[in-house]
């Protein structure tokens, strides 16, 4: 019988579970069942295509940022708050899981903590390496433990700072997206701007600035937003959308963080972009739109902008030549990663 995949999903936004559910599909058309592994309260895992492993939720407070503060952690963890009954319960399944189904692998999409507990429970791990500096000591040993690693990225969009032995241990998997979206209508000239859900969302006040700074264009916003006022007529509030894409082709320009949720569409639908990136742990946005900049594939502004800015923002944003951040996508990502997985797994027995 094929051996299993576990697929560790972390919950601190939505981009990790789209991922996997993507990387899911692609397994499970190659005959390798993948079981998710996370909590998924208040998402959509509808689309799995095969078993659910709910966890119990490790945070200690909703301000949860993946440490723990401890000043006597041990300097291979980034998280392992001690008298927690949910973390105990959350390794125990897991190990529990292992136990029982003898898994190929276990992709850790991320968690320093899992890594080890996987290297622990002796089983190979595909570790998911995103972008930033992640050189402190708890990245390290999760690398290091790793079988291979995984950049759901292109390698252009690797950093400069990463050591040789992580490059090479690894697979460059690309762009992960979903199913391609349908392609219907030509871009109308309208400015959309995108609110994850990792971030703090959108200020209406803000947005009907920028709105208002840039009258000739209609605005349209998908996300959580919060505030008050009376958004002009060029402004339209749509909220939380499950698939940004569609909303995204009649674009002329996307507005939004360097989350890889939102790059990744931009680059399989060729849209120019203007990237604001937000803060992350290791300057995960920042490092990623420092690249895509570099090459020329957007615009880049650290910040939210001040109203008087957004005239030349969005001009200079119009004028890239969106094919730069088409070229970044392989429309064969998907199945190309998939495909290299199940050989990890082969090779595993």
């Amino acid at each position: 019988m094929t051996r299993p995949v576990g697929y560790y999903v972390h919950h601190q936004g939505a981009g990790h579970l789209q991922r996997a559910i993507a990387l899911a599909r692609a397994l499970d058309a190659l005959g390798r069942r993948c079981t998710l592994m996370g909590s998924f309260s208040g998402l959509d895992i509808a689309g799995a295509p095969g078993p659910v492993l709910d966890l119990p939720d490790d945070r200690l407070d909703r301000s949860f940022d993946g440490q723990d503060g401890a000043d006597q952690r041990p300097e291979c963890f980034h998280y392992v708050p001690l008298n927690h009954p949910g973390i105990r319960a959350r390794m125990g399944r897991i190990a529990a899981w292992a136990a029982e189904h003898d898994p190929a692998l276990i992709i850790v999409d991320v968690s320093a903590e899992v890594a080890l507990l996987a290297r622990l429970l002796s089983v190979p791990s595909l570790v998911v390496r995103l972008s930033g500096t992640r050189t402190d000591r708890p990245h390290l040993e999760a690398f290091r433990a790793a079988s291979r690693l995984l950049a759901p990225f292109p390698e252009a969009l690797d950093g400069g700072d990463v050591p040789a032995w992580i490059r090479e241990k690894t697979l460059y998997g690309g762009f992960l997206g979903g199913a391609p979206v349908k392609l219907a209508p030509e871009e109308d000239g309208r400015i959309v701007v995108v609110f994850g859900r990792g971030g703090e969302g959108g200020r209406i006040e803000a947005l009907i600035a920028a709105a208002a700074a840039v009258p000739d264009r209609a605005w349209h916003v998908l996300g959580p937003v919060t505030g008050t006022g009376s958004p002009p007529d060029n402004l339209n509030l749509h909220g939380w959308v499950t698939d940004v894409r569609p909303h995204l082709v009649p674009a002329s320009l996307v507005v939004g963080g360097a989350g890889d949720g939102l790059v990744t569409a931009v680059a399989a639908l060729g849209k120019r972009f203007l990237c604001l990136p937000e803060p992350r742990a290791y300057d995960e946005q920042g490092a990623k739109a420092d690249a895509l900049e570099r090459l020329g594939a957007a615009v880049v502004h650290r910040a939210w902008p001040e109203a008087a800015a957004w005239p030349k923002l969005v001009a200079d944003g119009l004028t890239l030549d969106p094919g730069i951040v088409r070229r970044l996508a392989e429309p064969d990502a998907l199945a190309r990663t998939a495909a290299a997985i199940d050989a990890l797994c082969r090779d595993a027995g």
